[in-house]
């Protein structure tokens, strides 16, 4: 095998094939021209505006999701927040209701002290006043059982009783009843 006759041959054989495909020579480089044309064209009027929107549109779609993690990140930071912010209420509520309860307590004891010093008082109030009914009853006890000796003493013996007869009975009748 020869190298130019197996190169004759292989144009003998691109010949026989581009023939059977029916190619024009002329109208095959116009045709490629016209399709560089075409591609030209559309890289510059239709292509480049498109990369440009889809470039512009990938930014916005980048900015998105960045500020969507920037959300999402306020987000856990503003649930940390009223978390703690709602345990600190609940400690503040748990602290006050205490406060409160102690404040019940303390006024409770308070009021039970007062409630105490009142009965106290009544009470040494009531005793005051029995002892000073007792003593005005004793009193008129005496005055009456004198009158009623001198009375008795004055109509056993039938004469009248001085004053200074009165008394001596009334002591001596008080002397031997206390006594």
């Amino acid at each position: 095998m020869f190298p130019i006759l197996a190169s004759a041959e292989a144009e003998n054989v691109v010949s026989e094939l581009l023939g059977k495909f029916g190619v024009n020579w002329p109208f095959f480089i116009a045709q490629l021209l016209n399709f560089v044309l075409v591609i030209i064209i559309l890289k510059k009027f239709a292509f480049g505006p498109i990369k440009v929107m889809l470039e512009q549109r990938r930014t916005r779609i980048a900015e998105g999701e960045e500020k969507l993690k920037r959300i999402e990140k306020q987000l856990a930071d503003s649930e940390k927040t009223t978390a703690a912010a709602i345990a600190k209420a609940n400690d503040d509520a748990v602290r006050l209701i205490n406060e409160a309860k102690q404040g019940a307590h303390a006024f409770t004891e308070q009021k039970a002290q007062e409630a105490i010093a009142q009965a106290q008082n009544i009470l040494a109030k009531a005793e005051a006043a029995a002892t000073a009914d007792r003593d005005r009853l004793n009193l008129e006890l005496k005055r009456e059982f004198g009158r009623l000796v001198a009375a008795t003493a004055s109509q056993v013996t039938g004469k009248v009783l001085t004053a200074d007869d009165q008394r001596r009975i009334n002591e001596d009748a008080l002397a031997k009843v206390e006594g």
